[in-house]
């Protein structure tokens, strides 16, 4: 059996209450007695508990994260961000996955509160159907959610502006030249899929030409060969295609390049996130970038506020997305 705080405190020759508050680092500690203290524990190889800290200090200075899909690149690499944030601030992260299923989502949450976070950073796998969880998280410690999120002022919220991003893909596209535009995305049910697919609707009607066709399915590489591949064999193939994301992107010039068709010269393509992949495309993707490191850094910080009572708990954030231009468009 490990050494406790009685023996540190019975070989370092002062109250248990004074070893406790040397190794816990608080102040009231004489000198002399903190080395004596820190001098036994090196002798007995003390392990605190930190179950027992933590119920003592109501803290236990980890943050709960749920994501859709940690197999899509975008919330991988948002996640690391996330543990690199928290890293330097001494905090953990546990981290749940929710596979776009709103039960699950809950089940996942309620698991995390009672592992007792002290706050908890969601991405709603669906703009609706996510709240009874998102509203359960924000009523028992500091909420914010990343990415996507719900209507209403359920928790604080960081994310990109959808809008901005694919207003400058369209007039990047059409800069190039593009004279009819097609949309590749995602089904509406959460709200970055819907805000991409309005955004367009509305950025498109500056063509001359026709704005469609517009497809929807879901973010992944499969569904964008498959609207590539009914583009194909439609009438007509547009000038541009816009995808929702990035792997929709990549999935759209698998299909294209095995029928021969050349990108940019015979059709562009646009992504939107930026992940790793993005760069390594045949051709490379031009795409929109989240700035993810940016956005952990304001999610921490505002959990940090939270967990300070020093901001609102419903404050949102929209960061503006960067135009990353690449060899899948054409040269203005």
């Amino acid at each position: 059996m490990g050494a406790t705080i009685h023996d540190v405190a019975a070989r370092a020759g002062v109250s248990v209450a004074t070893a406790s508050r040397s190794l816990s680092g608080k102040r009231g500690v004489r000198p002399e007695n903190h080395e004596r203290v820190l001098a036994a524990a090196r002798e007995l190889n003390y392990e605190p508990n930190a179950v027992a800290a933590a119920l003592r200090s109501r803290t236990t200075h980890t943050i709960g994260m749920v994501v859709p899909r940690i197999s899509n690149p975008f919330f991988a690499t948002m996640v690391e961000a996330i543990e690199q944030q928290l890293q330097e601030g001494q905090r953990s992260l546990l981290l749940g996955t929710s596979h776009y299923d709103p039960d699950v989502e809950l089940r996942q949450i309620q698991a995390l509160l009672d592992r007792r976070v002290d706050a908890l950073i969601t991405i709603p796998c669906h703009r609706e159907r996510s709240a009874s969880a998102t509203q359960l998280a924000s009523t028992r410690v500091p909420t914010v959610q990343l990415d996507l999120r719900l209507e209403g002022n359920v928790s604080g919220w960081v994310g990109v502006d959808n809008d901005a991003g694919i207003v400058q893909v369209i007039e990047h596209v059409l800069a190039g030249g593009a004279r009819s535009l097609a949309f590749v995305g995602a089904s509406p049910s959460d709200s970055s899929s819907q805000e991409r697919l309005d955004s367009y609707r509305r950025a498109a009607t500056r063509l001359d030409g026709p704005h469609g066709p517009v497809l929807l399915g879901d973010f992944t590489i499969e569904w964008g060969q498959e609207a590539a591949t009914r583009l194909l064999d439609g009438d007509d193939l547009p000038d541009a295609i816009v995808c929702g994301n990035d792997t929709i992107a990549l999935g759209v010039l698998r299909a294209l390049t095995r029928r021969g068709v050349r990108v940019p010269d015979d059709v562009q393509v646009t992504g939107f996130d930026d992940i790793a992949y993005a760069e390594l495309a045949e051709p490379p993707l031009t795409t929109i970038r989240q700035p993810q490191r940016h956005m952990a850094a304001e999610v921490v910080r505002m959990l940090t506020d939270q967990l300070s009572g020093a901001t609102e708990s419903t404050r949102r954030v929209a960061v503006v997305p960067e135009l990353i231009v690449r060899a899948s468009t054409a040269s203005e």
